[in-house]
C-alpha cells in the first residue's frame, strides 16, 4: 500500500536537507541555516517526525572499518508467489542480520537483497546454509561490490 505524501514547503525541505547532512545538528544551528527562530524550527522538526517524513535517526558506519568489507547484491526468485510462501520468506529474511536491505522487485527476479559479510567464507555460509534454505527460494544470483562509486546519500529535496 502506498504511503500518502506529506505537503512540504521550502523551509521544510531546507530543514530536511540540513538533517540529512548532519542528524546531530542542534536545532539552533538548523534554525539559523533555514532562517527561523529555534521554537518554530523545533515545531517543524517534531511535525516531520510525527508524520513519518523523518523515519528515524542513524549514524552512517563505514562497513570495512567494522569488519564487513564484503557487500553483495543478491537477486532471489521464489518457486511460488503464494502468500504463505512469500510471508515465510519475509520472516526468514527479517531474522538474518547479514541482509541489511531487501526489496520486492519487478522483472526476472522477485527480490533484491543487500548483504554484508566479514569475508567470502562468511558470505558462502550465509548463502549456502541460510539463503538457499529459506522457504520458497528457487534461484539466487549474487553480484559483489568492487567499489562504491556513489554510496547511498541524501534524498534530492
Amino acid at each position: 500500500m502506498a504511503k500518502s505524501t506529506i505537503e512540504l514547503d521550502a523551509t521544510d525541505r531546507r530543514i530536511l536537507r540540513a538533517l540529512q547532512r548532519d542528524g546531530r545538528m542542534a536545532v539552533t544551528a538548523i534554525a539559523e541555516q533555514v532562517g527561523l527562530s529555534a521554537t518554530p524550527c523545533l515545531r517543524r522538526i517534531k511535525r516531520l517526525e510525527e508524520t513519518g517524513v523523518i523515519a528515524r535517526y542513524a549514524a552512517v558506519v563505514d562497513p570495512a572499518r567494522v569488519g564487513l568489507p564484503i557487500q553483495a547484491f543478491v537477486q532471489v526468485a521464489l518457486s511460488s508467489h503464494a502468500e504463505d510462501v512469500a510471508s515465510a520468506f519475509h520472516k526468514a529474511l527479517a531474522a538474518r542480520e547479514e541482509v541489511i536491505a531487501a526489496y520486492a522487485m519487478s522483472g526476472g527476479m522477485d527480490y533484491m537483497l543487500h548483504v554484508m559479510a566479514a569475508d567470502f567464507d562468511a558470505y558462502a555460509e550465509f548463502a549456502l546454509k541460510a539463503l538457499l534454505r529459506m522457504p520458497g527460494v528457487k534461484e539466487t544470483r549474487s553480484s559483489f561490490v568492487l567499489t562504491a562509486l556513489k554510496p547511498p546519500g541524501a534524498l534530492p529535496l
